[in-house]
């Protein structure tokens, strides 16, 4: 398995492809995650067609159990970001 992509190669991808400064490439990146980042926090959904979609999921608060102890616990009620991939995203990947 290759190692995963970081944010700097990412800026020297999106640099290099748009002939962008790598400088300029870090702020547009930033920008973009940052839309995304506002967009979510606010409630709404952030869709990409042919890449995919974002969106919130709340989970409510439960009962659970320490496995060690079997204790009973509680599970706070979370809220976290799901993604979805779009169609071109999931023929990209499969090939």
């Amino acid at each position: 398995m290759e190692k995963p992509l970081n944010k700097q190669e990412l800026v020297a991808a999106v640099a290099e492809n748009a002939d962008l400064a790598k400088a300029k490439a870090g702020e547009v990146v930033d920008a973009v995650f940052g839309a995304i980042e506002k967009a979510l926090s606010s409630g709404q959904e952030v869709r990409l067609v042919g890449f995919g979609t974002f969106v919130t999921a709340t989970r409510k608060a439960a009962k659970g159990r320490n496995p060690r102890t079997g204790e009973e616990i509680d599970i706070p009620a979370s809220t976290s970001v799901r993604f979805k991939p779009g169609k071109n995203l999931k023929e990209a990947v499969s090939k």
